[in-house]
């Protein structure tokens, strides 16, 4: 049974033999996938698309088609953010933005899908221009997060496996997944967790559940980016059997780092909460790898990276 307090005591010194290259790993997965929440503002985070509030909001398509801002602005959305923000006390407010951060992080990989839905309400609007834009827009995010923002997160993960052994590892090692020929297959199979994550999430419940039951993919695709996809998923659900629980009281027990990351504008992110979080996953996948080859689980020979042990 893993004890919480020993991995992030590894963790931490993961990080302070790694310190300075582990920040800039997090800060390119940061800046081009969207990774981390509460960091800073990258490629994802300049896009408000995502934002319920977005289209009412955006000033250009206000000065550039009356019409369709008029129309718009007669949209009622469910609730009013600003609002609700209002009604917080500074407290209440920092929670809040910490959950908002961490939720928008958790659906920034599916965020041409939002682009997608942008462009089908401006073709309803019979706004072909915005329309084929915002469509073009959907297309190059979703080419960008299959085949350079996934394996890139992939590839962050291999980094702080590696690290676990080493001192100084070298940066390069997260772009190992785009020289090893098997960069379709990590592509694929990161898409596909990421597609059946939006669908679970249709049931909340059972999304928060499958985020946890898939949370080893990426590190199973570290290890091995040769194996197959029905393999990788089957894995991750046998390592988080037991351990979704155990997990989400690990995440939680960030939650003071987050809120001090939020109150220094995303500073103390990217200086060290970001490498010490993504250390203390790295150590939890090698404790759960382990077991997974002790008890001999459904394709354990697959996680036979001999450099990780």
């Amino acid at each position: 049974m893993w004890k919480r307090k020993e991995i992030k005591k590894n963790a931490r010194e993961v990080v302070s033999r790694n310190y300075w290259t582990a920040i800039i790993v997090c800060f390119l997965i940061a800046l081009l996938t969207g990774e981390f929440g509460t960091s800073i503002v990258g490629i994802w985070q300049a896009d408000d698309s995502i934002d319920p509030n977005y289209i009412i909001n955006n000033e250009e398509i206000k000065e550039n088609n009356e019409i369709v801002s008029e129309k718009f602005q007669n949209l009622k959305l469910p609730f009013d953010m600003t609002k609700l923000e209002k009604s917080l006390k500074d407290t209440q407010l920092q929670i809040f933005k910490i959950i908002e951060a961490n939720l928008n992080s958790a659906t920034k990989s599916q965020k041409y899908m939002f682009k997608i839905w942008d462009a089908v309400n401006f073709f309803n609007l019979r706004e072909t221009r915005l329309g084929v834009t915002f469509f073009i827009s959907a297309l190059l995010a979703f080419v960008f997060t299959i085949f350079i923002a996934n394996p890139l997160i992939v590839g962050g993960k291999r980094y702080f496996l590696k690290a676990r052994k080493a001192s100084r590892t070298k940066v390069g090692v997260m772009i190992d997944v785009f020289k090893n020929g098997n960069l379709l297959n990590v592509a694929i199979t990161m898409f596909l967790r990421n597609i059946y994550n939006a669908l679970w999430y249709i049931t909340i419940v059972g999304g928060v559940v499958k985020t946890y039951e898939y949370r080893m993919i990426p590190y199973i695709l570290a290890e091995n980016p040769k194996i197959k996809r029905k393999e990788t998923f089957k894995l991750s659900k046998q390592m988080m059997k037991g351990n979704k629980w155990r997990t989400f009281i690990l995440d939680m027990s960030f939650l003071i780092w987050n809120i001090l990351s939020v109150l220094s504008f995303g500073i103390l992110s990217i200086l060290y909460v970001n490498p010490y979080n993504s250390a203390t996953m790295a150590e939890l996948y090698m404790i759960l790898r382990e077991q997974a080859i002790k008890e001999k689980y459904d394709y354990y020979e697959d996680l036979n990276d001999k450099t990780l042990n």
